[in-house]
């Protein structure tokens, strides 16, 4: 995973030895805050462009999954999973370079159901894209981690 370095915060502990996926570290994603209220990931616009150097929309898409479903995953607990069953973005700004973070909170935390917004900015903190993605929660059949 490539999480910053190891952290008093018990939520970036969690991420860590979850791991964020084989795309999420491919794409060089790294979280830098986690709880069940605030997440927080960095992405390098280099290596996630279009042809023609725009950092690509589905790159947004893929950070605000990857934050969203972890947060849900967080908040689901042991012994439940979080999946994604929706999600929308809405890009305004386009990014050339540097990097770009991602802000993810709870619209709504339930047994069965979360919701998340994840506002992602470039280095001049303008919002670049808005991404919703709502999660299931279910109880995992025993023997399953």
């Amino acid at each position: 995973m490539s999480a910053t370095s190891p952290s008093d915060a018990p939520g970036l502990e969690w991420a860590a030895r979850r791991g964020m996926g084989a795309l999420a570290e491919k794409m060089g994603m790294e979280f830098t805050e986690f709880a069940v209220d605030r997440c927080v990931a960095t992405m390098p616009v280099e290596g996630n462009t279009q042809p023609v150097g725009l950092l690509h929309g589905g790159a947004y898409v893929v950070l605000g999954e990857s934050l969203g479903s972890m947060a849900a995953n967080l908040h689901a607990g042991e012994g439940r999973l979080a999946v994604g069953v929706d999600i929308n973005a809405t890009h305004t700004r386009s990014a050339t370079s540097g990097i770009v973070t991602g802000v993810c909170t709870p619209i709504h935390l339930g047994r069965s159901m979360t919701v998340h917004e994840i506002v992602v900015t470039d280095d001049q903190g303008r919002r670049c894209s808005t991404i919703r993605i709502t999660n299931m929660i279910r109880d995992l059949p025993s023997g399953r981690a």
